[in-house]
């Protein structure tokens, strides 16, 4: 049994196998063709945070695949009623896999420990690897074999940024980010990455401008995530020259896409000129969340 809390758990390969299933799948479905890969399947969709596209793309793509997801707030009493080891070992007799979207990663870990069935990160504050799996996907869709490429990140090394730094490693693909001063990767955590994909090719600069040149795709992120909005005015500040905007995607190559995890805010982080480009590829991305996840559930339950 995998579970999938950090991209640390798969490999090169096995991040390859997925995106075979994510254009198999994808494809298909564009041509009506929705295979029961998961009937009889029930998934748990145990959520702390609000949330848009991790909700209904996996709640959707369980019922394109012939399964069922169940929603689990608050009501469930997650850590309050009982024990952790309690709650999961109940919870795992009756599902088959559970996609946690937490406030804490020691959370979602925590989970794991006592799960007997799959669990998978559906964002926390550490990691967000069905996110970065979308990403890099729709890179691939757009410019072909990912080694080579360059994904360019301006904004706050967050929890995003760090799933996307080692999914490029593991792909190589090449990974900048330009951030203030006091928003850079923890070094351990790069060490870790670079341990465990030797050949990252990673850079780090102040300048957004300088860091956008040769790169395919440009990204950014909120300033403040949830959970941080008691540090917005101090954010907003850092970051106000760290804006996506027309001037540092006229840096970029002219065919470069512009990605977003989303919600946007827009006006802060991205401008609408940048948002609602030609290059903007973001409602792409938003749609890969759904193929990757069915492709990654399928993965982890066996589908044939």
């Amino acid at each position: 049994m995998r579970h999938l809390l950090t991209l640390f758990d798969v490999t090169t390969a096995e991040i390859e196998d997925i995106f075979a299933i994510t254009k198999d799948i994808k494809t298909k479905l564009l041509h009506g063709v929705r295979e029961p890969l998961l009937a009889g399947r029930v998934l748990a969709l145990l959520f702390e945070k609000p949330s848009l596209r991790t909700r209904v793309s996996f709640e959707t793509g369980m019922v394109h695949m012939g399964g069922s997801s169940l929603f689990l707030g608050d009501e469930v009493g997650w850590g309050k009623r009982e024990s952790m080891a309690d709650f999961t070992g109940v919870l795992s007799q009756y599902v088959d896999a559970i996609v946690c979207r937490a406030k804490s990663h020691a959370r979602v870990e925590e989970l794991a420990r006592y799960a007997t069935c799959p669990v998978v990160n559906g964002l926390t504050d550490v990691a967000h690897p069905c996110q970065a799996l979308a990403d890099l996907y729709t890179m691939q869709e757009r410019f072909g074999d990912l080694a080579g490429q360059k994904l360019a990140y301006v904004g706050d090394a967050n929890n995003v940024a760090r799933s996307l730094l080692l999914a490029c490693g593991r792909l190589g693909v090449r990974f900048s980010i330009a951030s203030p001063e006091g928003y850079d990767f923890d070094p351990a955590f790069v060490a870790r990455v670079r341990e465990a994909a030797p050949g990252v090719d990673f850079q780090a600069t102040r300048d957004p401008q300088q860091a956008v040149q040769d790169a395919n795709a440009v990204y950014t992120d909120v300033w403040a995530s949830m959970g941080q909005e008691a540090e917005k005015a101090i954010r907003v500040k850092a970051f106000a020259d760290y804006q996506v905007n027309e001037a540092v995607m006229a840096a970029a190559p002219s065919d470069a896409i512009f990605l977003h995890c989303l919600p946007a805010h827009r006006g802060e982080e991205v401008s609408d000129g940048v948002m609602d480009s030609p290059n903007s590829a973001v409602i792409q991305q938003a749609g890969n969340r759904m193929h990757a996840q069915k492709a990654l559930l399928a993965w982890l339950l066996g589908a044939k």
